[in-house]
């Protein structure tokens, strides 16, 4: 009796494991998207610091403006300016609810040291959203 081979490694959809789809409208969203939204409100930050530091550059303010920027959109929108932009947010662990304050002050502070957001798992989510079990997803 022949026995069939095994079928070839099959790799499991991004976000499968949080029952995400695997694309469209909240699915995971990609490096690029998630590194352009960082870059839009990284330079939003250094304008709004700019308005204050002004003739000077803003500096290490610009760092304090993006932190506060951050955390407050995220707790009121659950998305920031530049996730707007993009068309990205920031789902919570529990759906249909609200970012509670903690998770987005933790997230923040984490995304603003910037190497937990470069230590990524297999679903492409930085440490800081694994660590308060959140995750960027399409709009």
């Amino acid at each position: 009796m022949a026995t069939e081979p095994a079928p070839p490694f099959q790799e499991r959809a991004r976000g499968a494991a949080l029952g995400l789809p695997a694309s469209g409208p909240g699915s995971l969203a990609g490096f690029g998207q998630r590194i352009g939204a960082f870059a839009v409100d990284a330079i939003a930050a250094a304008l709004v610091a700019g308005l204050f530091t002004a003739p000077e550059l803003p500096g290490n303010w610009s760092l304090l403006s993006f932190v506060l920027i951050t955390i407050g959109f995220l707790a009121a929108t659950g998305q920031t300016p530049g996730m707007r932009l993009l068309g990205l947010r920031l789902a919570h662990p529990q759906a249909g609810r609200r970012l509670a304050l903690w998770r987005a002050v933790v997230r923040t502070a984490l995304l603003a040291l910037l190497v937990p957001a470069l230590v990524v798992d297999v679903d492409g989510r930085g440490l800081h959203d694994r660590l308060t079990a959140t995750a960027v997803i399409r709009d």
